[in-house]
């Protein structure tokens, strides 16, 4: 078997996934090329995938919301229920009763202004979650898909060496001409090529690995706030329907006739979920970064073995 056809015999692997090197002048050329190839269409595929996330990530900017979400948090506090427990003839005389149901009226106004800001961007909120979910899913598994490829790939490279660098060694001991020297030598070096590459792949390889390790816990995060997002705009409308009635009967000077107990649970309820989702919202952000980090993390392995 001559020289070259052995290399390239030793080359298969699944021909290193399918390389597709540009076409050089000679077969030594191409086999050149072929390793320092390995790999490329897995490689090519991940860089797609991680832009795709990084997009998405992009795309689940928290920031408006938890703002929107402080503003409420801070704003709920200032309704002052103790107004509206002036009682007794002297306060019906001076007019304190109604002046005082006046002034939780408009409380209870500004912060529901507040509260109505906040829908909206809940709702968009949510629907990008729902939306991105089975995007997010495809992408890290076909993200698994690919890493596990590249495994596959540098351990069928690494026992392509281990049987080539044999070879050598005993055509290094057989070579009885410059030509059959050269040759050998070329193979070495050709050797080293793959080498370089495996290195790369098994970098790249780790990265993604590490990249689709921080995927679950993120998914979880996101199927948390999107529930969490569906309970707080029913504990707004509970609030809104509940204190809504108590400040008109407050402004019109009359007594809560249902009494103070039911309004104040639902108020002290809405302020409990805010900070319910408040919390979400920053573990959510920080395990986006730590997934944005791992991502961005792979920029020089990508850019190696694209």
């Amino acid at each position: 078997m001559a020289d070259t056809d052995r290399t390239a015999s030793l080359m298969t692997p699944s021909k290193l996934a399918q390389v597709k090197p540009k076409a050089p002048a000679t077969p030594a050329a191409w086999l050149d090329q072929m390793a320092a190839d390995a790999g490329h269409a897995h490689a090519q595929r991940l860089t797609e995938l991680r832009g795709e996330l990084l997009a998405h990530g992009r795309g689940r900017d928290l920031s408006p919301m938890v703002s929107q979400l402080a503003r409420l948090g801070e704003a709920l506090p200032q309704l002052d229920f103790g107004l509206l427990q002036t009682r007794g003839w002297w306060a019906r005389t001076t007019g304190r009763s109604r002046n005082a149901g006046t002034e939780f009226a408009r409380q209870f106004e500004q912060i529901d202004e507040v509260a109505r800001a906040l829908g909206p961007q809940a709702q968009a909120l949510q629907k990008r979650l729902n939306e991105q979910a089975s995007a997010n899913d495809r992408a890290q598994l076909e993200l698994e898909v690919e890493f596990r490829a590249l495994d596959k790939i540098t351990d069928q490279g690494t026992r392509w060496l281990h049987d080539m660098r044999n070879q050598i060694k005993v055509r290094q001991a057989e070579a009885s001409d410059e030509a059959g020297r050269q040759q050998v030598g070329n193979d070495a070096a050709r050797c080293e090529i793959l080498v370089a590459r495996l290195k790369v792949l098994r970098a790249l390889g780790s990265a993604a690995q590490q990249a689709h390790q921080q995927a679950p816990a993120a998914a979880a995060r996101r199927a948390a706030l999107s529930k969490l997002l569906s309970l707080l705009a029913s504990d707004v409308k509970a609030w809104q329907a509940s204190i809504s009635a108590l400040a008109a009967a407050a402004g019109n000077g009359d007594a809560p006739a249902p009494g103070l107990d039911d309004p104040m649970k639902c108020h002290r309820d809405l302020q409990l979920r805010v900070k319910q989702a408040l919390a979400d919202c920053g573990e959510l952000q920080h395990q986006e970064k730590v997934l944005a980090d791992s991502l961005a993390a792979m920029d020089a392995q990508f850019e190696a073995g694209a």
